[in-house]
Formats: C-alpha cells, sequence, structure tokens
C-alpha cells in the first residue's frame, strides 16, 4: 500500500492536470468558470504538495508533480485538444518519464 505522502502527491497532481487543463478551457481568463477552477484546483494542489513534503524529500516530490502532471496534460492536449503528435515530441515525453524515476530512485527516506 503506497504511504501517505504518496498518496496526497498523486492527488496533488491530479488537481495541478486539473488547474492546467482549465487554463486552457477558460480561454484567457474569459470564461467564469473555468477561470475560477484554475484557482481552486491549483491551491488545493498546492496545499497537497505541501503536506507531502512533511514526509518526502522535495526533489522527489517535485520532480514526480511537475514530471508526471507535464507527461498528462501533453497527453490530454493531445488526446482532448487535438494538438499535433510526433515522435520528438513522444520521446521528450518519455524522457520527462525517465528522469522522474531516475530522480525517485536516488531518493532515500525522509
Amino acid at each position: 500500500m503506497p504511504s501517505k505522502a504518496w498518496v496526497l502527491l498523486i492527488i496533488a497532481i491530479i488537481f495541478e492536470v486539473s488547474g492546467t487543463t482549465s487554463m486552457k478551457l477558460s480561454e484567457g481568463l474569459t470564461r467564469l468558470w473555468p477561470s475560477v477552477f484554475i484557482f481552486f484546483f491549483y491551491g488545493v494542489s498546492f496545499a497537497l504538495l505541501t503536506l507531502c513534503l512533511k514526509h518526502m524529500e522535495v526533489s522527489i516530490a517535485y520532480a514526480v508533480w511537475s514530471g508526471l502532471g507535464t507527461f498528462l496534460i501533453a497527453i490530454i492536449g493531445m488526446a482532448y485538444f487535438k494538438e499535433p503528435v510526433s515522435a520528438t515530441k513522444a520521446v521528450s515525453l518519455a524522457l520527462i518519464i525517465i528522469g522522474v524515476v531516475g530522480v525517485n530512485l536516488t531518493g532515500t527516506a525522509h
């Protein structure tokens, strides 16, 4: 079973991805509810990330939070917003995941 810190981190990532998706849906802060959701989702995400840092190294938590968030947003962009897919983009996304795994493997328990 994953530790409490990892559960908090995964939930924080979900809220961060929701906030970034809301940015796109807000159309430059011109749509009310997606604009409001940006601040709500990011507020919850940062709060959960902060709680996670009580039990996890900042380098690992932030690498996972930003790396997986970036990866998921890229997938959403390609699937939902019909952004172009290229070999370079796919390789770059794979490198992000490799980097997150690498940082995680070098960490120690807090």
